[in-house]
């Protein structure tokens, strides 16, 4: 993993609700990944993750991968202006 950030989200996503079938946007990652943040922390994040490998490692494995793929496109794109004008727009 490049960064600590890139394993919280991808561990963040990886404990969301947000399914591999959903097909979900970039959009729907972020949120995903936030809204699990705030609900259940980043400790909260690791144990469910810890926990669905010790019971289930054959499809965890594959969620992970899922999550790590989602969060490096889902956040490629961090510092991009739209992001920066849809903040400033809420503020005024």
């Amino acid at each position: 993993m490049e960064s600590t950030f890139e394993a919280v989200r991808a561990e963040a996503l990886f404990a969301s609700t947000l399914q591999m079938s959903q097909n979900p946007a970039d959009a729907d990652v972020r949120a995903a990944v936030t809204c699990t943040l705030r609900m259940i922390g980043v400790q909260g994040c690791t144990a469910c993750m810890a926990t669905e490998f010790g019971d289930h490692p054959e499809t965890a494995t594959t969620r992970m991968g899922w999550a790590l793929r989602m969060i490096r496109h889902a956040y490629a794109k961090s510092c991009t202006p739209e992001i920066f004008v849809e903040s400033r727009a809420a503020l005024t």
